[in-house]
């Protein structure tokens, strides 16, 4: 997914398919199983394992060391299948050009954040994160600009980083067919691949956090939000525009689903993430007064003008009181919000306009983000809730 700007394939070392694809072609020692032979009087079953001893292409006749002790051939153009097992002893070799690859990619990607999202970048960073995660996270095949790129063509290259990085026990480069060439030539570019796109993609989150995480917050984003799940949740009135006149949260609170409200979301929150709201309500009631003030409001009406615009907050003991009675004109419209019995408490829920945000669309974020969901078949981290 990483970019170049030569959008030829690559191209490969020897004429024929691609050594990647299900190429009609043997080896000697090739290991390969049976899958079906149409020879009613071997003893042969599907799974039986064996290694290749010829094959004909032209005939398309495979010639099989069975370990079983059979030498029965298979007649490919006759029905009879094979599947071919993985070569361990090439494998590793893959395996270390892959990390061999990595490696090289990591670095390249740490240089590249450098320029480009960090200390060597200018302008607005955070645009050029978002943008290049968004593509990264897509992961729909197209060309990321600016991201480091091997060349895959470059024979020359690839013979080098077979000496550097195959195992000292791996065959000589000259004595490798054109196709495990390339599958050796590719392996270092894709582990070159994939981790400048982990790397770039990690560097751009530290970048986007409001705190510096670099944890992958895909779980956290809206439309991931699920009833019974975590989420960030702001007031649909949050959003404001910075310095740079661009429009941000200046806090998304955490918090876990449990219902909508003609559309809005209703969301329940720990004890630290309530008083996050109380202290922000507080602090937003102190700019309006201070914004009456600049305008030369008289105290006794800016009160009034406060009170008729945000609700007056505060905790009382475990409750949290909230006085809307001149936002609705209702003397009645006093809520005490006392906490669950879990300790979780709904502020504001079917009262107010929340809804769920974009982590990285926040100046700051009130809780404890949780890690994301266990991969199905995994078991959930240490500590983590079920664990």
């Amino acid at each position: 997914m990483t970019s170049s700007n030569n959008t030829r394939p690559p191209q490969p070392d020897h004429p024929g398919p691609d050594p990647r694809t299900t190429a009609d072609t043997y080896q000697v020692g090739d290991r390969v199983a049976l899958e079906h032979t149409s020879d009613p009087h071997t003893r042969l079953r599907p799974g039986d394992e064996g290694s290749v001893r010829r094959y004909d292409p032209d005939q398309r006749v495979l010639e099989v060391n069975w370990d079983s002790g059979s030498r029965l051939s298979m007649l490919l153009g006759e029905g009879d299948r094979v599947r071919r097992l993985p070569d361990a002893g090439w494998q590793r070799v893959l395996d270390a050009l892959r990390e061999a690859g990595a490696e090289a990619g990591r670095n390249a990607a740490e240089w590249w954040a450098q320029d480009t999202i960090g200390g060597r970048a200018s302008g607005d960073v955070t645009a050029t994160a978002r943008e290049v995660l968004t593509e990264i996270e897509a992961a729909t095949g197209r060309d990321i600009d600016g991201l480091p790129v091997p060349d895959r063509d470059d024979l020359a290259a690839g013979h080098t980083r077979y000496a550097e990085h195959a195992p000292p026990d791996a065959p000589e480069w000259e004595a490798l067919t054109g196709p495990r060439r390339d599958q050796a030539r590719w392996a270092w570019c894709d582990g070159f691949d994939e981790a400048v796109e982990a790397e770039a993609a990690r560097q751009c989150r530290i970048v986007l956090h409001p705190d510096g995480d670099d944890r992958d917050l895909r779980h956290m984003y809206p439309d991931q939000v699920r009833l019974g799940g975590p989420g960030v949740f702001a007031g649909d009135w949050a959003w404001t525009p910075n310095d740079a006149g661009d429009l941000r949260i200046p806090v998304g609170y955490v918090g876990t689903l449990v219902d909508h409200w003609h559309g809005w979301a209703v969301f329940t929150c720990t004890r630290d993430v309530a008083e996050a709201i109380v202290a922000d309500q507080q602090e937003a009631r102190d700019r309006y007064r201070q914004d009456l003030t600049d305008r030369g409001v008289p105290e006794h009406l800016r009160e009034r003008l406060i009170d008729e615009s945000l609700a007056r907050m505060r905790f009382d003991g475990d409750a949290i009181i909230a006085d809307e009675t001149r936002v609705h004109a209702d003397p009645a419209a006093v809520h005490r919000i006392a906490p669950d019995g879990d300790g979780r408490y709904l502020v504001m829920g079917r009262a107010w306009a929340w809804t769920p945000v974009h982590p990285y669309a926040c100046d700051r974020i009130a809780g404890e983000i949780p890690d994301p969901p266990p991969a199905p078949g995994t078991s959930p981290a240490k500590g983590a809730p079920g664990a």
